[in-house]
């Protein structure tokens, strides 16, 4: 297998670990419980109960996510809430400016600005759905499809303008 192809794999996998740490330990920080940290996508391949965090591995490994006490965050003040949710995006940032100039720093930093783009489920939907909740003092379904909506069409824009300069 070639080089590069392997790096790109490590790379990208230690990245979206790395991540997922910074949620991780953002949420544990601020008081957040976490239920738990898996690693990849689909059905569970291995699992094993720590405390009480669950820690999985799935069957495709292209994805982490930390799972925590969305209750429990919620009741934080909104700078922590916030705290929380960039964290990934932060360390991200950190490790690309640690690593300019390498793939691994190239990776991090479409990490995060991926995560950034509020694009459902992702880091900055998350966080305009705090902001959007906060300004209203209430969930807006209007405010809060809006938002929705507008990530995808920021995300098809984005895919379609890197399309097109191939």
């Amino acid at each position: 297998m070639n080089v590069f192809i392997i790096n790109a794999i490590v790379s990208f996998f230690a990245a979206l670990v790395l991540h997922e740490l910074g949620h991780y330990v953002a949420a544990h920080l601020c008081g957040v419980p976490i239920k738990q940290v898996g690693l990849g996508w689909g059905p569970k391949v291995y699992g094993i109960r720590v405390s009480s965090v669950d820690y999985q591995l799935r069957l495709l490994p292209v994805g982490a996510y930390v799972q925590m006490d969305m209750i429990a965050l919620q009741r934080r003040p909104l700078l922590q809430q916030l705290f929380v949710l960039g964290a990934g995006i932060g360390v991200n940032l950190v490790l690309c400016a640690l690593a300019w100039g390498s793939l691994f720093g190239t990776l991090n930093l479409a990490l995060a600005i991926g995560n950034l783009i509020p694009l459902y489920q992702l880091d900055g939907w998350k966080s305009g759905m705090v902001i959007v909740r906060r300004m209203f003092g209430r969930p807006s379904p209007v405010a809060e499809w809006s938002l929705t909506l507008g990530g995808g069409a920021i995300a098809l824009a984005v895919l379609m303008r890197a399309f097109l300069n191939f």
